[in-house]
């Protein structure tokens, strides 16, 4: 995939980018590593869900990144990298590039973990990473018309924007569906939804941290109205009770008022 008039800017203005060239050169080395040492390197160094939390294989999070199944699944991201990530990145700069590469990449692991919490099946590949770096092109250049060779062959132009909804339904369709394609659909998804929230939001996640206080909230708000209306239920009972002491006296209440009398008098007696 490419845009007309990105190949023009990155051929004939420029050339590679500093940190997409590091990244380009970071996974062709680490592919060429997992090749010589085979495919046990994966429950090592991929994403394993189970693992990450069960067993504090934390640096699955960042390693996960720069492995990848075939040529054809590196051939694909790299490639998608260099066609979007070089023009992020004159946009950006190095250090900003490299901060939302590793929030997006570690964001999408992040996202497919608590989706699929109890999965042992690694997930491996720069996917996320790069469809936050696609997000972020699409939300800076939402009309720049891009042209795809659909099955290699067939060219369909479509925007930036339409592209990466596109992939978001796509990925959505995958994960809900739970497709055997050995495509990991939620952690696509989760790089691009960590990418357009640190596009809009920024890596201030304050708006996040409040957000959950009122949701806190209400949710304390409610049990206190539920308890509320439990202690009121109690006492309605208790005075009954008590009325009917007043009436034929203490001794002549069943064994059961007389439990439920002694049980709420310890309850209500908490609450003051």
């Amino acid at each position: 995939m490419y845009s007309r008039n990105q190949m023009r800017w990155n051929i004939g203005g420029g050339g590679m980018t500093p940190a997409v060239k590091t990244l380009l050169i970071a996974n062709g080395i680490v592919y060429l590593f997992q090749m010589l040492v085979g495919p046990q390197i994966i429950m090592v160094l991929g994403l394993i869900p189970r693992f990450s939390w069960s067993r504090l294989f934390i640096w699955q999070f960042i390693t996960y990144m720069f492995l990848h199944g075939n040529f054809f699944h590196i051939l694909l991201n790299m490639y998608a990298l260099w066609v979007f990530g070089t023009e992020v990145e004159r946009m950006w700069g190095r250090r900003e590039f490299y901060k939302y590469y590793f929030i997006t990449g570690i964001g999408a692991g992040v996202i497919h973990t608590i989706l699929t919490p109890m999965s042992t099946i690694p997930t491996i590949g720069a996917s996320g990473a790069v469809m936050g770096v696609l997000t972020a092109y699409a939300v800076m250049f939402p009309n720049r018309e891009i042209t795809l060779l659909l099955f290699f062959i067939l060219p369909v132009r479509m925007r930036a924007r339409t592209l990466a909804l596109l992939f978001v339904g796509m990925s959505l369709l995958g994960g809900i569906s739970g497709s055997a394609d050995g495509i990991a659909h939620f952690a696509h998804l989760g790089g691009m939804l960590v990418g357009y929230i640190y596009m809009k939001r920024g890596l201030n996640f304050g708006w996040i941290i409040n957000k959950f206080k009122e949701w806190k909230n209400r949710i304390s708000s409610s049990d206190d109205n539920n308890k509320q209306q439990e202690r009121e239920k109690l006492r309605r009972i208790v005075d009954q009770i008590l009325d009917k002491a007043n009436q034929v006296g203490m001794e002549n209440l069943t064994r059961d008022e007389k439990k439920f009398l002694k049980r709420a008098s310890k309850i209500l007696k908490k609450d003051k």
